[in-house]
């Protein structure tokens, strides 16, 4: 939101964040994208004669399966529950903003975000996808699938979230809504 004066045309306002609408709309597009990123194969390797495709949360088994089970259910975490996590939990928080509901869990979804928000690790995922692109591409025929797309508009728009997300206002929000 941007105020100039009428006058002399200088800055009142600028607050660089969204209003709380187009934030819900920016999750709900992060969530509907965040399905066929995790369900959509984002890589099909080629080698040897077998095809393998694999998805972001086969991915995390596959790691588990081979014996390195921290490295695995990290990927897991980082890569799958946690952005799920994030999303719902802004998605929670503005519903219950609307509503004006909800009291206790909008104050602990607020007080506990900065947690999730360190923990959902997109980028994490998605540099290492594309290093592993980049060695195999040497020995194997790489395909990209739909899940590929979606993973990365849903990294773009998970990254938007975060930066259009202010948990200033929101303790704010919460204060006008529910302790004036």
């Amino acid at each position: 939101m941007r105020l100039f004066c009428p006058r002399c045309h200088s800055r009142l306002v600028d607050s660089p964040y969204c209003d709380l609408d187009a934030l819900t709309a920016l999750v709900i597009t992060a969530l509907l994208l965040f399905i066929p990123a995790n369900l959509l194969p984002i890589l099909e390797v080629t080698l040897l004669g077998s095809v393998r495709q694999a998805t972001i949360a086969f991915g995390a088994v596959i790691t588990f399966e081979q014996g390195f089970w921290l490295v695995g259910i990290a990927i897991f975490i980082a890569g799958v529950l946690a952005p799920l996590l994030l999303l719902t939990s802004i998605l929670l928080q503005l519903v219950l903003l609307k509503l004006g509901k909800g009291k206790t869990a909008l104050r602990q979804l607020i007080k506990w975000h900065p947690m999730l928000d360190e923990v959902a690790m997109l980028e994490v995922y998605l540099i290492s996808f594309f290093v592993a692109a980049f060695k195999l591409g040497d020995f194997a025929d790489l395909h990209y699938g739909w899940g590929t797309f979606c993973f990365m508009l849903l990294f773009i728009m998970v990254f938007y979230v975060q930066y259009e997300y202010n948990r200033d206002l929101m303790w704010q929000k919460y204060e006008e809504q529910f302790l004036l």
